[in-house]
């Protein structure tokens, strides 16, 4: 097996940040809604990412600014858990 990285150290953000994610789900508008949701009125940049060969998912990116640590990771954990939201990266 090979490790690719074995790197321990944190990740050093300067906050605030524009961060990225990267949604899948099932439809472009569950999406949407699921982000709505989480985000609220929030600013944000969303754009249609891609379509997988079978149609089956869509992905879409979120990028947005982040004010601290904390907030980054309730985003991720928020949307990751939202049942239209497949998986995000």
């Amino acid at each position: 097996m090979e490790i690719i990285n074995d790197s321990t150290h944190k990740l050093e953000l300067n906050y605030p940040c524009s961060w990225s994610y990267k949604l899948i789900g099932y439809e472009k508008e569950t999406i949407q809604r699921a982000i709505h949701e989480v985000i609220l009125e929030r600013e944000h940049n969303l754009e249609h990412s891609n379509v997988s060969k079978g149609g089956k998912y869509v992905s879409m990116n979120l990028d947005l600014v982040i004010q601290n640590e904390d907030e980054r990771n309730f985003i991720y954990e928020a949307l990751k858990a939202h049942q239209h939201i497949k998986m995000v990266l």
